[in-house]
């Protein structure tokens, strides 16, 4: 759909996008560029390529790691965002608003694919607050990240 419209940011608020138009392919990318740049195994990243982008709030930093790659980030808090080429731009997923309907169709990089991460999806899973016992800090934690979903300012006047 043309009229589709998308927002996210970093975790901190600082940094806020609006994407207006059809994503492009969603993938994750194992090379050890995207490892590096996302401290992570992978980087699932979605192409904006043909869809508007207008960054709402603050500005990305950029990094160049190669001579045809820019990466963004928040320089405040570090979140990664984009991954910036010749060909086009693509955004971190995890960094919408709701990425849950953002699902990576193709891996890239395999050559760099971390041995085990296959297998993570059958690790013992919990939530959460099932950890209570052991870190009992969970109990009275208090989220200071940016919700999912725009604010008109933030942070909040009580965290300011």
């Amino acid at each position: 759909m043309a009229d589709e419209i998308h927002t996210g940011g970093c975790q901190c608020g600082a940094v806020r996008f609006r994407v207006e138009g059809k994503l492009g392919d969603a993938s994750v990318c194992h090379c050890r560029m995207c490892q590096k740049a996302s401290g992570n195994f992978y980087l699932p990243l979605v192409s904006v390529r043909g869809a508007k982008v207008a960054w709402t709030r603050g500005q990305r930093k950029r990094f160049q790691s190669s001579n045809a790659v820019w990466r963004g980030f928040c320089g405040d808090c570090g979140t990664p965002l984009t991954f910036e080429a010749p060909d086009g731009m693509a955004l971190a997923i995890a960094s919408f608003d709701s990425p849950e309907g953002i699902a990576p169709t193709i891996q890239w990089g395999t050559e760099a694919k971390l041995p085990y991460v296959d297998h993570v999806p059958a690790l013992t899973g919990e939530e959460t607050m099932n950890d209570l016992d052991e870190a009992s800090y969970l109990a009275d934690l208090v989220s200071y990240q940016h919700p999912d979903h725009d604010t008109d300012t933030w942070p909040p006047e009580e965290r300011r």
